[in-house]
């Protein structure tokens, strides 16, 4: 299926990765990047457009172009309420949550989480939990759209082409920090709606209008399933497909399951993920913040026409490939038994698109994988050097947290290059749902603790800690009666051989079965010991935000961390504070040539280590630590955003009654 790209291809991909690196190395160039404030955070200086930008394209990797076009070729148009649903939770991460994390002056969500609850377990199991999903569901779910994309255009092998894409996104995000991240976010960006937007349209003038396209999609079938619709019904366009809401018993995404269970693990995807909520905690100030949210909010109504619309429109245009039933065709197509939905959008780019645009989008597929790789390894090194490192070196040094923090991203890519031979060896016709599972089973728990955490002053840290550890066994098990005992293949005559528990009880009515568990065990808890006292809940909950005072510790919290060469500390008003968030250290740049040799000083510049650095006073670090906490905001500015907000929440309340 491989079909060779044209010149012009290649000289379009191969400027985009030359703008991308200058792009990413260009942003290097600001004088905070020798910190861990400026490194992991930006300097705290990015404006509205950047911070939604960076939101949106970490969330839209190629999973979107492989995974979500692919659930549509099969299942229809449903899935557009992963998309959907996205922006009332979004505008949730920006009222809500974002107020909260700021005025506690928590750098990761782990770090928030022990300055809520104090101690030291749950921050480390958090932290320790994040990682393993990054490496389990974002990083492979990435790398297995890149192979499959990769395979069918250019024919690459599936190491060559990753490991090719992996180096790259590592250079400038082991050099540039969050801040090489944000701006190459912003222009990827720019390509993935540039592109998407080309397929959609030249793939829906193939088939005309949307009333054309309904009636060939439900009569789009493969000729063996059409000779046998009886053994390959599961290969049939479903009844419901062009419904956005389904049955709770019968459909494959149950609107008991969407409205419910989905709501429990958006509120974790985009609110609790290190990944999401560090592009807030970047922005200058709460109203920046805020106007990143509604951005990345209302690009999501772009997802029915950039990634649902193209899978619907493959499957009418290659049904025996993209909607095969029988399994020995699959194989033969695309290599899997489970089927050959992941090629849908694939197959799109080669045989719609002219020579000379296919390059534009196999950039566009590139900007959605690195893009997300790129936030993915930033907010893993955070988490590493933050919560992990300083968790056993307290003493560290500025020095050594920024190194820390550059060798943690290789690290990610070493472990993503080595999980490549699980990934081939993965079934690929459920990609979307296997990820949106995977956050069922692990999540759920944090979610909980999280939503009472802020809004319920009397849970204790034994029931944060303990409703975990009981929801997340819970999770592991079901996810393990899953993978030792998973659905038959489409057209096999297999008999199901699940437990009823997995057959009949889809993964997004566990989540909600494990909310209320994970509920019920932090309640119980929480009224059989003793909670923490007001003093130290201030700025910490929903309903303390705007206290004046910080937050004091209890006996046993452990807040040590960086030691007082790295300016860390935060003075509270009685001028005696608390280690909470990167040190603020103001480096002075501006004779980067000092070093002995041009060898030394490329070390220093890859380590992000500036060679005359100064802490700032006690005055100015409480001037900086106000400034980065605060939560005021301009009353004109502030009424502009809630009507934006609401505006969006009207929209796509009345799209999702459309489409109901």
């Amino acid at each position: 299926m491989t079909e060779a790209l044209a010149w012009a291809d290649y000289l379009t991909v191969a400027l985009y990765f030359a703008l991308v690196l200058v792009v990413g190395l260009c942003s290097t160039c600001n004088k905070n990047r020798g910190t861990t404030h400026g490194y992991f955070l930006a300097g705290q200086s990015m404006t509205w457009f950047p911070v939604g930008a960076s939101i949106y394209s970490s969330n839209v990797g190629s999973a979107m172009f492989v995974g979500l076009a692919g659930t549509a070729a099969i299942s229809g148009i449903a899935v557009t309420i992963y998309e959907w649903h996205a922006v009332y939770i979004l505008i949730s991460l920006g009222w809500i949550f974002v107020p909260v994390y700021m005025a506690s002056g928590a750098y990761t969500i782990p770090e928030y989480l022990r300055l809520r609850f104090g101690g030291r377990r749950i921050q480390m199991l958090t932290s320790g939990m994040l990682l393993l999903q990054y490496i389990f569901r974002n990083i492979s779910g990435e790398i297995y759209c890149v192979a499959v994309f990769m395979q069918l255009i250019l024919g690459w092998s599936v190491y060559l082409s990753v490991g090719v894409m992996l180096a790259i996104v590592a250079v400038y995000t082991v050099v540039g920090g969050l801040r090489a991240v944000i701006f190459t976010d912003t222009l990827q960006t720019v390509v993935m709606i540039a592109g998407a937007v080309t397929v959609a349209v030249m793939a829906t003038s193939r088939v005309g209008d949307w009333a054309t396209l309904k009636a060939l999609y439900m009569s789009s079938a493969a000729n063996n399933t059409l000779h046998d619709p009886v053994l390959y019904a599961c290969a049939l366009p479903r009844n419901d497909s062009f419904h956005i809401f389904r049955d709770p018993v019968s459909g494959d995404i149950p609107w008991t399951g969407s409205t419910l269970g989905l709501t429990v693990l958006a509120l974790f995807v985009w609110c609790q993920d290190q990944l999401i909520v560090q592009r807030c905690l970047s922005a200058r100030d709460l109203t920046h913040a805020k106007g990143g949210t509604l951005l990345a909010a209302a690009l999501k109504f772009l997802s029915l026409p950039m990634f649902v619309l193209p899978g619907l429109v493959s499957r009418v245009l290659f049904p025996d490939e993209v909607a095969c039933g029988r399994p020995e065709d699959c194989l033969r197509v695309c290599g899997m038994e489970s089927g050959c939905s992941s090629i849908a959008y694939p197959l799109l780019v080669l045989r719609v698109l002219p020579l000379g645009v296919r390059g534009l989008m196999l950039a566009a597929l590139m900007a959605g994988m690195m893009s997300t790789l790129t936030s993915i390894f930033n907010s893993a090194s955070s988490i590493v050097t933050m919560d992990i490192w300083l968790h056993f070196r307290k003493s560290a040094t500025q020095r050594e947290l920024m190194v820390v923090g550059r060798i943690a991203v290789m690290a990610m890519v070493a472990v993503s290059i080595l999980w490549l031979p699980v990934l081939q060896a993965q079934e690929g016709g459920v990609l979307w749902f296997y990820l949106a599972a995977v956050v069922a089973y692990l999540a759920v728990p944090w979610c909980v603790a999280f939503v009472l955490g802020i809004f319920w002053r009397r849970l204790t840290e034994p029931a944060a800690f303990y409703g975990m550890v009981i929801g997340l066994l819970v999770g592991l098990t079901r996810m393990g009666l899953d993978f030792v005992a998973p659905p038959p293949v489409c057209g096999s005559g297999e008999p199901d051989r699940r437990l009823s528990v997995t057959a009949r009880v889809d993964f997004l009515h566990f989540t909600v079965i494990n909310t209320i568990i994970c509920t019920g065990a932090m309640v119980i808890i929480s009224c059989l010991t003793k909670p923490r006292s007001a003093d130290q809940l201030k700025r910490v909950t929903w309903w303390t935000r705007h206290d004046k005072e910080e937050a004091c510790q209890g006996h046993g919290d452990d807040v040590t961390g960086i030691d007082s060469q790295a300016g860390d500390t935060h003075a509270g008003p009685s001028g005696e504070g608390l280690e909470r968030t990167a040190p603020v250290i103001i480096v002075d740049d501006s004779h980067p040539c000092d070093a002995t040799s041009c060898r030394r000083w490329l070390c220093a510049w890859a380590c992000g280590i500036a060679a005359d650095d100064r802490t700032v006073s006690s005055e100015q670090r409480a001037h900086i630590h106000a400034q980065t906490t605060s939560i005021e905001e301009k009353a004109s500015i502030k009424t502009l955003m809630n009507i934006i907000a609401i505006i969006l929440m009207l929209a796509i309340t009345f799209l999702l009654g459309y489409f109901a």
